[in-house]
């Protein structure tokens, strides 16, 4: 078994892990931040940020990712002098660390993509170490001499001058500097003791300086031997218990120190209740790759298809006189486990939409100090979660939504106090599932609002009635309102990129509120899926088409007698319903597979009603055939998509049938829809 082997096997791992410790490590941080311009300690974040780090550092030498385990190393020496302090940091040490944290992620994405580690700036490193000396506890005084610390060449020469100082620093300061060496092995491994398994039982016994893998004949007849290089005041027996017993080893690295003044005490709200093993064996996290969990709803996807088929042979059996009922009843209780089976799935790859915009806050952060701007972003996403396929997608158009909100619609801090504003601007990201399966999010600002005029003088077209047709304006590609572009925005990307998310790519809904001077909202509705959903299955110019049941707000019966009212209405069929008057427009007309009737509605028996732009607009159809559990294939060629055209599914029949998005389909055929308005008296009397 060799070394490079192993280590590649626990890379994904150590990816995941990583990618999680410095998602906290950046909350921790602004945590921090906020506390030092409130002039408070916050012990919690800073003892949080720094077993994060510490994590990270230990992590990446067992993968032997040198560069993050220098920026790491100082960045913990610096943490570990603001946790001795109480948890305070100067306010100075808050951008290199946070750029500490940066230049680990950006190593971190390089290893996700095959590429080695690049080496660290010099300059950071000396920001780094210029804290450490700043932070200190007694300034400049003199320090303890090290202790020698005893090191067999294999080990010695693969130890970084930063670590060679923190096992003889710490070794002086009152604990033991050990080497502990864990040696895998199939017997270990089914029983659950493996390297990582060992980490974890070790980190609460002390701090882990590196682990070194280290190859060559090892004692059990193993090939392979982990080093683990340890500051510790616990026993050799808790060690090796830790470790899983023999053939596990502990050695001194330095002689026995004289006691140093222990760490801080956290105080009573920082510390953690130690969980009963009892109750740990019943719970925890398990980090599955999201492919498995792809290729799980792939699978179910065919069983859902399969199901479709057999409900068609089953009908035609008993369309034949074929006896039938028992089948039927297997029937329905296979759909009932199919649909308990996707509810499963699903929830397996749904994620915490507050986790999916955790970057928010740090990407707001930068853009304050880029801008100038005081700026304050507000989070309101309760427990709300959508599948992981729409999140990925979702995440960049919001980015793109609060970047704008910043740079464009928020005033300087002089225009706003010159408004009567407080100085702060508030950026809401807002966000709650609804009946459906769909989420409704809102972004919004207090700041200057959208000037119509000025857009419309800017794009070159009259000047935008409604809203909708305002951010129609402002999603056109290439529009932008700056003459030139900066670092955040300027280069007309940012909304066209939003509607193409939200409308194209997801099927959602995307709509614009402004006023002058008091600020801007934009409202998504997004689908919470979109893989797997729930349709209504119609037929229209012979032909089957799908639509999502969460889109269509109700299904009517269309009368003859009294559908039609055309005065006024520009050549559009109105159809009345409780009182007011809805557009109909006929979806063969739209599909261009048959001619409508001289007022648009055609001879339709059955109308979706569908908003569109915000107004309810009906399409009619020749039939309903019923509700079922779709796959949705989603058109990603942009050669092949259509507006209004989201995919295609499989019915069960072989055929592809495609699944319509009504209300995109209206607009891109030119089927607006006019403002409702209640029918006058006399005209409800025709109606009737």
């Amino acid at each position: 078994m060799s070394a490079s082997v192993d280590l590649a096997d626990f890379l994904p791992a150590y990816l995941a892990e990583t990618e999680e410790l410095l998602g906290m490590g950046h909350r921790q941080l602004l945590a921090m931040e906020a506390s030092i311009r409130r002039g408070q300690a916050h012990p919690r974040a800073v003892r949080e940020l720094f077993r994060a780090v510490h994590t990270i550092k230990g992590l990446s030498a067992m993968v032997d990712v040198e560069p993050i385990v220098d920026i790491a190393h100082w960045m913990e020496t610096c943490l570990r002098h603001a946790d001795r302090a109480g948890g305070r940091l100067p306010e100075a040490s808050v951008e290199p660390l946070m750029e500490g944290l940066r230049e680990i992620e950006q190593r971190v994405r390089q290893l996700a993509a095959g590429k080695q580690a690049s080496p660290v700036p010099p300059g950071l490193l000396a920001r780094l170490e210029a804290l450490d000396a700043e932070s200190a506890p007694g300034g400049g005084a003199s320090k303890p001499a090290p202790a020698a610390l005893m090191l067999e060449e294999a080990v010695a020469s693969r130890l970084s001058a930063a670590e060679r100082e923190q096992l003889a620093t710490g070794a002086t300061g009152g604990r033991r500097a050990v080497r502990l060496d864990f040696i895998p092995g199939a017997d270990r491994a089914a029983n659950g003791v493996t390297i990582n398994s060992v980490r974890e039982r070790v980190a609460p016994l002390g701090e882990t300086v590196k682990v070194l893998p280290l190859s060559g004949a090892a004692v059990g007849g193993g090939g392979l031997t982990f080093v683990l290089l340890l500051l510790t005041e616990a026993s050799d027996a808790a060690l090796l218990e830790a470790a899983g017993g023999p053939p596990a080893s502990v050695r001194p690295l330095a002689a026995v120190a004289p006691q140093a003044p222990a760490l801080a005490p956290l105080p009573e709200s920082a510390l953690v209740e130690e969980e009963p093993e009892e109750a740990r064996r019943g719970g925890g996290s398990l980090r599955v790759d999201v492919s498995r969990l792809d290729e799980a709803l792939e699978r179910l996807a065919a069983l859902v298809v399969n199901r479709s088929r057999l409900t068609r042979a089953v009908a035609a059996l008993t369309a034949a006189g074929a006896p039938t009922r028992e089948l039927q009843a297997i029937l329905q209780e296979n759909a009932r486990q199919l649909r308990d089976m996707r509810t499963a799935i699903l929830r397996l790859r749904m994620v915490r939409v507050g986790d999916v915009l955790e970057r928010l806050p740090l990407l707001v952060r930068g853009l304050r100090r880029s801008t100038g701007k005081s700026v304050r972003l507000e989070l309101d996403v309760g427990d709300a979660e959508l599948d992981k396929a729409v999140a990925d997608r979702l995440l960049p158009a919001l980015v793109h939504l609060v970047r704008n909100a910043v740079d464009h619609a928020l005033e300087s801090p002089e225009a706003r106090r010159a408004a009567g504003k407080p100085e702060e601007g508030v950026v809401r990201v807002a966000s709650h599932g609804r009946a459906g399966g769909l989420l409704d999010l809102t972004v919004a600002d207090d700041g200057r609002g959208v000037d119509a005029r000025a857009v419309a003088t800017r794009a070159g077209v009259p000047v935008p009635a409604t809203p909708d047709a305002l951010l129609e304006v402002l999603c056109r590609p290439g529009f932008s309102t700056r003459d030139a572009a900066n670092a955040t925005s300027g280069r007309g990307m940012g909304m066209d990129i939003v509607h193409r998310i939200i409308v194209d790519q997801l099927g959602g809904e995307l709509g614009m509120e402004t006023r002058p001077g008091a600020g801007t909202t934009f409202r998504l509705r997004v689908p919470l899926t979109i893989t797997l959903l729930d349709a209504l299955v119609f037929e229209c110019a012979g032909l089957r088409y799908a639509v999502a049941v969460g889109s269509v707000e109700e299904l009517i019966e269309v009368d003859a007698a009294r559908r039609v009212w055309p005065a006024g209405a520009g050549g559009v069929a109105l159809l009345e319903r409780r009182g007011s008057t809805v557009p109909l427009l006929g979806l063969a007309r739209l599909l261009g597979r048959g001619e409508a009737d001289g007022h648009g509605g055609g001879s339709v028996a059955k109308a979706l009603l569908v908003r569109q732009r915000g107004e309810l607009v009906a399409f009619g159809v020749d039939r309903l055939v019923g509700q079922q559990e779709i796959v949705l294939r989603p058109l990603e060629d942009p050669l092949v998509r259509v507006p209004g055209v989201v995919g295609a599914t499989d019915l069960g029949d072989g055929q592809p049938t495609l699944v319509l998005d009504l209300a995109a389909l209206g607009l891109a055929r030119g089927g607006g829809a006019p403002h409702q308005r209640r029918a006058p008296a006399q005209e409800e009397r025709r109606l009737a």
